[in-house]
C-alpha cells in the first residue's frame, strides 16, 4: 500500500472517529419547563444571515438542538437561493444545558428561536435592523400597527418566505413547527403576502397576545420529541 493511500485512509478513519464521538442533542420536558443535553451553537453568521450580537452570542444565549440548528442554516441556504437580495438576523436561543433563560419564560429545551423581523430601508432595500446595548439588543423596538420603525419597515414578504423556508425544511427532517409567536396586530400584514394561504394552512400562529409584544421579533417552537423531565 503506498503512503497516499494510508494516509487517506488515516483520515478517513479519523474522521468516522470524531462524528462517533459527537452525540446527538437530546431535549427534556417542554419549551417553559425543560433541559438540554449536547445542545449545539447557531454558526455567527453565513451568506445571507447573522447574529444579533457576538458579545451575548459568546456569552452562551444562541444554543440549540442540533436537529433545530440543522433546520435553520438549510433554510437560511433555501432563501439565499429564492430570494437573495434578502438578509435575515436570528436573536435569542437559549444556554447550552437549557433551564430558566431569564428574561425568557420559554426557551429551555433547545427547541425555540427568536428571529428579528427583517427589514426594509426607505429605498427598499433589504437591511440588518439595528441590535445592540441601547436598544437592549433589539428587543426595545416598537413597531406601530404599519410595521414601520423609524426609517425602516418591516420586511413581511421576506418574513412569510422565512416561515414557509422555517416549515418546508422541519418538515423534510421528518418534525413541524409546533407554534409561531408575532403580534397578533401585525398578523394581517404577513397574511397579506403572496405566502399568506401557506401559512394560514400550514403554521399555527399564537392568536394571543404575550406577556411582551413580539413586533421586531418573531418566535418560533420546533416540535420535536423530547423525554420526560425528571422530578
Amino acid at each position: 500500500m503506498n503512503i497516499g493511500l494510508k494516509v487517506g485512509m488515516f483520515f478517513m478513519v479519523l474522521s468516522y472517529s470524531v462524528c462517533a464521538l459527537a452525540e446527538s442533542s437530546e431535549c427534556y420536558g417542554t419549551t417553559s419547563n425543560g433541559r438540554i443535553e449536547n445542545a449545539v451553537p447557531l454558526p455567527e453568521k453565513g451568506g445571507n444571515f447573522i447574529s444579533y450580537t457576538t458579545d451575548l452570542e459568546l456569552s452562551g444565549r444562541t444554543f440549540v438542538h442540533d436537529a433545530v440548528k440543522e433546520i435553520v442554516v438549510q433554510s437560511y441556504k433555501t432563501l439565499d437561493e429564492s430570494h437573495p437580495e434578502k438578509v435575515f438576523k436570528y436573536a435569542e436561543t437559549g444556554s447550552k444545558n437549557g433551564g430558566l433563560f431569564w428574561p425568557h419564560k420559554t426557551h429551555q429545551n433547545g427547541l425555540s428561536v427568536d428571529f428579528m423581523v427583517p427589514v426594509l430601508n426607505k429605498k427598499g432595500q433589504s437591511v440588518h435592523l439595528k441590535t445592540d446595548a441601547a436598544n437592549r439588543f433589539g428587543y426595545d423596538i416598537e413597531f406601530d400597527e404599519a410595521g414601520v420603525w423609524g426609517n425602516l419597515q418591516i420586511d413581511f414578504e421576506a418574513l412569510a418566505a422565512h416561515l414557509v423556508a422555517l416549515d418546508q425544511q422541519t418538515k423534510n427532517q421528518g418534525y413541524g413547527l409546533w407554534r409561531v409567536i408575532f403580534d397578533p396586530e401585525l398578523q394581517p400584514l404577513l397574511l397579506k403576502t403572496k405566502q399568506g394561504d401557506y401559512i394560514r394552512e400550514n403554521i399555527k400562529l399564537s392568536s394571543k397576545r404575550s406577556w411582551v409584544r413580539h413586533d421586531e421579533h418573531y418566535h418560533v417552537d420546533f416540535d420535536i420529541p423530547c423525554k420526560p423531565l425528571a422530578k
